[in-house]
């Protein structure tokens, strides 16, 4: 059975306690927390060993798992290798990066790929998955860099996390895109978005169902291709001036959406 969660990232205003509370009150099956350096940090990877026991409280009694971490970017190697310990010893089993760069520089594109060799190995010694996914503006932008990717990385600790709402906005459509990847699809990301330009738009806009994405067609996609691991709701951009109400809304709608099309293809 395919899991929905939601990324914390969407609660940054709020603490992790609220977040999973409100995530679990939504309908869903699991969280993805953020561990995104300046952006939010409900788990805070230079103090990870103080917050181990109480974040795996928090998720228990909410009846949720740990389904995912976001880490960002990659600007230190050391701080990455702390969060796949984090993970390893928390009992998460995915971390998701970025693959960093520039669209259409070469020596970025190889830059990514080399990290993600060498990280991608430190991840498979502690029993943790690491993903990458197709980021719209860096290295990694597509269907054909993340396939260089794929190609380069033999790890089966290494996966994709396959976000729709980057691939459409790469001008591509993600329920076609789709299976030339899903061989090595470990995670996906899911938002929506209005039009194909480069920002992901109003949070409002990212609940799934309210923008031109075919996610019913990419979620059969999904199903047609045997893909049972997490979809996680991610959503950027949350703002001090939105209540827990308003994020609660999106999670929860989202849920609905997702729930209703994976039941439908029989996969709820």
């Amino acid at each position: 059975m395919i899991k929905l969660g939601v990324n914390s990232v969407l609660f940054k205003e709020f603490d992790f306690a609220s977040a999973a509370h409100h995530i679990a009150l939504s309908g869903y099956d699991g969280v993805e927390i953020s561990a995104i350096q300046g952006m939010c940090e409900h788990l805070d990877l230079a103090r990870w060993k103080e917050q181990a026991a109480e974040l795996r409280s928090i998720v228990q009694d909410n009846g949720l798992s740990f389904l995912s971490m976001e880490f960002g970017s990659v600007k230190d190697e050391q701080r990455l290798l702390s969060a796949f310990e984090a993970a390893a010893e928390i009992g998460i089993p995915i971390v998701n990066i970025g693959p960093g760069g520039k669209t259409g520089v070469e020596e970025d594109v190889e830059r990514s790929i080399d990290l993600l060799k060498r990280m991608s190995e430190k991840a498979e010694a502690l029993g943790v998955t690491l993903c990458v996914k197709a980021h719209i503006g860096q290295s990694v932008h597509d269907t054909p860099t993340t396939l260089r990717a794929m190609a380069a990385v033999s790890s089966g600790a290494f996966g994709i996390d396959m976000d729709p709402s980057h691939i459409f906005r790469a001008n591509e459509n993600p329920e076609e895109a789709l299976p030339a990847v899903i061989s090595r699809v470990k995670h996906v990301h899911i938002r929506d978005c209005k039009g194909r330009e480069q920002g992901p738009g109003p949070i409002e806009l990212q609940a799934c169902g309210r923008g031109d994405i075919n996610l019913f067609a990419y979620c059969k996609a999904m199903v047609d291709n045997n893909y049972d691991g997490p979809v996680v709701l991610e959503v950027i951009g949350a703002k001090p001036e939105h209540s827990l109400a308003q994020v609660s809304i999106i999670a929860a709608e989202t849920y609905g959406y997702l729930n209703a099309c994976l039941k439908q293809l029989g996969a709820r």
